[in-house]
């Protein structure tokens, strides 16, 4: 590990980064057991406003990280990370449960020390970010030719 990598690892960003990721994926253990959880499937409960504040304190982490002088590559795999979280969290049940188990924060959270101290995702991610928004165009696409096609279908059986 350089010394400039050893310097942001220490740095008091960083220790906020650690103690906010805990805190909202894996600060609580149910009893007797091994599950851990923290504030984000709680806040989940609340449908929408709950995830969108849980988003908000994610994104403020990732912004920390980018103002510290990481990678465009490990931004880009943070963002992804916590926007599954927030998309998918955001559906009632099961989404408090999916919270439960995918921890996009301490995901982040070991992205950025692999990047950091291993020298991981390095690069721009432009590659990536390219994928990602192929990738949503897709499902656009698809979404708004099923909607077509309902469309259809119920103009079939009105008229």
């Amino acid at each position: 590990m350089s010394k400039n990598n050893r310097q942001h690892v220490g740095k008091p960003g960083f220790k906020w980064i650690r103690r906010m990721s805990r805190l909202l994926d894996s600060q609580f253990t149910i009893p007797s057991t091994s599950i851990k959880f923290g504030l984000d499937p709680l806040f989940s409960i609340f449908p929408g406003l709950g995830d969108l504040g849980t988003y908000a304190v994610s994104l403020a982490i990732i912004y920390t990280v980018y103002r510290n002088g990481a990678s465009g590559n490990v931004v880009i795999k943070m963002l992804i990370n916590s926007s599954i979280d927030a998309i998918v969290g955001s559906i009632p049940i099961l989404g408090t449960l999916f919270d439960v188990w995918y921890k996009s924060n301490m995901k982040n959270l070991r992205l950025l020390q692999e990047y950091y101290e291993e020298g991981k995702h390095q690069g721009s991610g432009k590659g990536l970010l390219a994928l990602v928004i192929f990738v949503v165009v897709v499902i656009i696409a698809v979404l708004c030719y099923l909607g077509w096609l309902v469309l259809v279908e119920l103009a079939e059986l009105l008229f």
